[in-house]
């Protein structure tokens, strides 16, 4: 194991009917001989410790549910190689790509797994993935890959200075290419072949997820570039607020009090934009 650079991080919650056959798929391939294989169960209630438990990987449990990030963070904080490949447990992701995703961490910081037009993906979350993704290459000023793959690899001295803004939710991958990106960070993509989902029905939930989808949306913009938004709508009022005025000088006399109101507004939104761009950055680079 001294020899080893790379670990593989596996999150798992109440996946006692595939994580065996997953784990089986792993050992016929070798992966244990070459690579620190660590599975985070996420507090899991139906005995799927017990089934991982018996196969030559490293468990790790946390007592209660905390959620998929937090389950790879705990995982990347406990792995001991140069390079950390995080997978599903649900057998969507095939063992088959960890030794090319290791050899790409090579040339790259960040390696996504680009999932293929002919793999399964859910038709009723692509609209709002397109939103987020409009949203996030409008915030990095790039095209962005397969931003929420969750089969990937990174380097784990850059992942690691990174945890502190990771959320513990099913973001964590959106959040961290954007974060790979806006940084300057060299990313590139292998693609891949995605199964459907074995087992129980993903936890992710059209209604309850959509708001979570909004909340998103609004966080990667405060924490990647909240100036890019707050200073185009601090222009537009500040301007609305000057024209409203000019016009109410010439017909009746006098600077609206709604025109004064935009007018500051306008300038209220600069200042803060300015400040929360200076807190985002801060916030990035604050291990």
């Amino acid at each position: 194991m001294a020899s080893i650079k790379s670990s593989i991080v596996i999150p798992a919650y109440n996946e006692k009917d595939v994580i065996g056959g997953f784990l089986e798929r792993i050992e016929e391939a070798g992966l244990h001989h070459r690579y620190e294989i660590l599975v985070v169960d996420d507090g899991s209630d139906d005995g799927t410790d017990e089934i991982i438990g018996q196969y030559p990987v490293r468990l790790i449990r946390h007592r209660v549910n905390k959620g998929y990030g937090a389950a790879l963070k705990t995982g990347i904080r406990s792995a001991t190689g140069e390079r950390v490949i995080i997978m599903d447990s649900d057998g969507q992701h095939d063992p088959r790509y960890v030794d090319a995703i290791h050899e790409m961490l090579d040339e790259h910081d960040l390696v996504i797994g680009e999932r293929s037009a002919a793999s399964r993906q859910r038709k009723r979350r692509k609209a709002g993935k397109r939103l987020v993704r409009w949203i996030g290459e409008f915030l990095v000023e790039q095209k962005l890959p397969d931003y929420n793959s969750g089969y990937r690899g990174f380097k784990k001295e850059i992942i690691a200075g990174m945890l502190h803004m990771m959320p513990n939710g099913f973001s964590f991958s959106t959040t961290s290419t954007l974060a790979f990106l806006k940084e300057g960070y060299d990313v590139g993509t292998l693609e891949i072949d995605v199964s459907e989902r074995e087992g129980r029905k993903s936890n992710v939930k059209a209604v309850r997820d959509g708001s979570k989808t909004i909340l998103l949306l609004f966080r990667i913009i405060m924490l990647f570039n909240p100036l890019k938004v707050f200073f185009p709508a601090s222009v537009i009022s500040f301007l609305a607020g000057v024209g409203f005025g000019i016009a109410g000088y010439i017909f009746y006399g006098r600077f609206s009090n709604g025109a004064i109101v935009l007018t500051i507004l306008g300038m209220f939104l600069f200042f803060i934009g300015l400040v929360a761009d200076q807190i985002a950055i801060m916030n990035r680079r604050t291990p």
